[in-house]
Formats: structure tokens, C-alpha cells, sequence
């Protein structure tokens, strides 16, 4: 089985034996690979019940629970890296959330769908309407997105925070491209950062 690009990327760069907690976990495609060709010790904090029996169903580590209040009970630096993959924009109070991942975690692995890709302002500009697109595919009404992030605003909000990035990785159509014009030409963005020293 073929992970999701963003999570393909996030698997490969995480080592061997490492200690994970992947917020938002779903129901486990990642933490089953970290387990099973890196040896990883995966532990999972998601949600949605059904994804939580899903990810138990598998033999993983998963509990159910709500980034937005259930992050500050994790102790400081209990794990090599936190995962946030495709659930930043739907989280209440994301920099709170960032906040804890970088705290709980060495090192934390964010990734989203950018807004400001071409073809979401197109959208908007020729049609006047919200987007659906294979990344976004609910209509306004019913998306868990609530906060609508651009790699631009990610950026600045890193380099405001003094959060270093230690990789990035942009995907059009499930493939990395550039970093060269990444805000409009790139529908999903990976970062890896590291708390401030």
C-alpha cells in the first residue's frame, strides 16, 4: 500500500526507532508504516471514533481526542517528532496547537492544502465561489476547514515566531515541485521545523 504523497514524505525523513505522535491521525496509514519499515514507536491521538477503531483495528497505539484541548497533557519533549498532517486548518486555535506540537515533539512535521494555489484563486476570481478541488473536495458549507492557510502565512507566522524550518517540501498533483513560486503553484506544503533554540 502507497502512502499519501504528503505522509510518503514525512515517513521518509523520520529514522529508525524513532518516537512518534501523530495528531490527527485518521485511521493509522502513516503510524502502520512508521511501525512497520521503520520500527517506529507510533502513537496516535485522533478524533473521529470510526478512525480511532480503524487505527486500533490495525494494532496501534490511538486515542481518541481533540488537538485544541488535549495537547497540554503531554509532557515536554516526550517524543522525537509530532506529526500535524492535514489538520492545521481545522484546528480552533492553530498557533496554540503548533505551539504544543513543537513543545511535546524535537521536531514536528506540519503539512496542509494551500489556499492561495492557482487554482483555488481562480476559483474565486473567475467563478466567485469557494473551490472544490481534489484536495479541498467539500463544498463551504460542510469542510472542517475553518482557517484557511497559505504557504506565504505559514511562512511568516515561522519566521515571526523565530521557528526554524528544517525542511520543506511542496506537491502539485501528488509530486514535489519547486520551492520557486511554491504560494501559488503548489496545492499541499510539508514543513519540517524545530523549536527556537
Amino acid at each position: 500500500m502507497s502512502l499519501r504523497p504528503d505522509l510518503a514524505i514525512i515517513a521518509d525523513h523520520i529514522g529508525h526507532r524513532a518516537h512518534v505522535l501523530d495528531v490527527g491521525c485518521g485511521d493509522g496509514e502513516l503510524m502502520a508504516a512508521l511501525r512497520d519499515n521503520k520500527q517506529a514507536d507510533a502513537r496516535g491521538l485522533e478524533i473521529d471514533p470510526g478512525n480511532v477503531a480503524a487505527a486500533v483495528a490495525r494494532g496501534l497505539s490511538v486515542i481518541q481526542g481533540d488537538a485544541d484541548r488535549d495537547l497540554a497533557d503531554y509532557p515536554d519533549a516526550s517524543f522525537d517528532y509530532a506529526i500535524l498532517s492535514q489538520t492545521l486548518q481545522t484546528a480552533r486555535a492553530p498557533d496554540v496547537v503548533l505551539d504544543h506540537l513543537l513543545r511535546i515533539g524535537r521536531r514536528a512535521f506540519v503539512s496542509f492544502p494551500n489556499f492561495a494555489h492557482w487554482r483555488v484563486r481562480l476559483s474565486l476570481l473567475w467563478g466567485g465561489r469557494m473551490p472544490v478541488t481534489g484536495l479541498l473536495p467539500e463544498q463551504w458549507y460542510d469542510t472542517p476547514n475553518i482557517h484557511h492557510v497559505t504557504i506565504d502565512d505559514f511562512r511568516a507566522f515561522l519566521k515571526a515566531r523565530g521557528i526554524a524550518v528544517e525542511g520543506a517540501w511542496f506537491l502539485s498533483r501528488g509530486r514535489r515541485t519547486t520551492s520557486a513560486a511554491a504560494n501559488a503553484f503548489a496545492e499541499h506544503a510539508v514543513f519540517l521545523l524545530r523549536r527556537p533554540d
